[in-house]
């Protein structure tokens, strides 16, 4: 590590040592906490992990909330009901993509935003009674005490530096604070890497997350074939996944076009997306879920638009779901 990386390290690692010293307190909530978060910026595969978290708890018969801070929405005030459990109540301009993405995933969980996630929390409390609150991207929040801290850990974090030279938020340390370490991005390292990975971090703690292609669906929800040729359209941070799983299911990439993260699609840019596809040979245009959210209510262009939906498969989760009800439990 050079001298400007050690410099950067330590002062994120400022804010933390506060909480960890008590100088800072967080806030604590009526229900349990369950964090989501990642040391690097996005792009981690933290959203389907979150999802996971919350078909989780939602089978063992808790009463979930989301609580994310709204990236990318217009919404400026102190709380927004994203979904209340049965309907999804606000759009992806308001609320941001990944919210209203989980809300229309998630049937029965409360979906709320805000850039204070402990006032997002108390609000729901009020109107809906004490829950379980799943964190959305919580690791830095640390103003929100939680139950249990997962960390998503792309397998390339370790060798990444410290914002603003890399993508890190905070360094390599900061993984003293998490209870569970989730690996993500494992096509990313070999077998040997991944090893040394669970035996660097302690093998009872870490998970390995795996991407399992669900299926296909179109922007109204019914279900669809998977094409065999298609164009990817896509505005998320590592767009490169989704060309990797589309075409591990045998589908060929004939093009792509692919937008900074959260990009606000555009009518005209749909259109264009549909007229290169059509012109590459493709099928269909291949979407994310989180994309989905963005191009809802233009019109149908005139090739398909298809949405390829993915979950996370956590290796050993047995184990997992045995430490995440515990430390729901143990609150009770």
């Amino acid at each position: 590590m050079s001298a400007l990386d050690a410099i950067l390290a330590r002062a994120l690692a400022l804010r933390p040592a506060a909480y960890r010293r008590g100088w800072l307190k967080p806030s604590r909530l009526a229900g349990p906490v369950v964090s989501v978060g990642n040391l690097s910026l996005g792009g981690n595969g933290k959203t389907p992990v979150v999802r996971r978290v919350a078909e989780m708890l939602m089978a063992a018969g808790q009463p979930v909330s989301v609580l994310s801070r709204g990236y990318g929405g217009r919404f400026r005030g102190e709380a927004l009901v994203v979904s209340d459990g049965r309907d999804v109540l606000a759009s992806a301009d308001q609320a941001g993509d990944e919210p209203v993405m989980l809300a229309r995933a998630l049937a029965g969980a409360v979906v709320a935003i805000g850039p204070r996630r402990d006032r997002v929390g108390r609000a729901v409390e009020a109107r809906f009674g004490p829950r379980v609150h799943v964190l959305d991207d919580g690791f830095q929040h640390l103003r929100l005490a939680r139950d249990l801290d997962l960390v998503c850990l792309d397998v390339a974090d370790l060798s990444d530096r410290p914002l603003p030279l890399g993508r890190l938020r905070e360094g390599p340390q900061g993984l003293r604070r998490a209870d569970l370490v989730l690996l993500t991005r494992l096509e990313a390292a070999d077998e040997d890497r991944l090893r040394d990975l669970e035996q660097q971090l302690g093998p009872a703690r870490v998970h390995r997350v795996s991407r399992r292609v669900q299926g296909f669906r179109a922007l109204d929800g019914s279900p669809a074939e998977r094409p065999r040729r298609a164009f990817l359209l896509a505005a998320i941070a590592r767009p490169s996944r989704l060309e990797w799983d589309v075409s591990g299911g045998g589908t060929l990439v004939v093009g792509r076009w692919f937008f900074r993260d959260h990009h606000r699609f555009r009518a005209e840019e749909v259109a264009a997306a549909a007229a290169r596809a059509r012109a590459a040979g493709a099928d269909a245009v291949v979407t994310t879920a989180k994309d989905a959210v963005r191009l809802t209510g233009m019109p149908e262009p005139a090739l398909p638009v298809l949405v390829q939906e993915i979950a996370a498969e956590i290796a050993g989760e047995d184990r997992f779901r045995e430490r995440l009800l515990a430390a729901v439990r143990g609150r009770r």
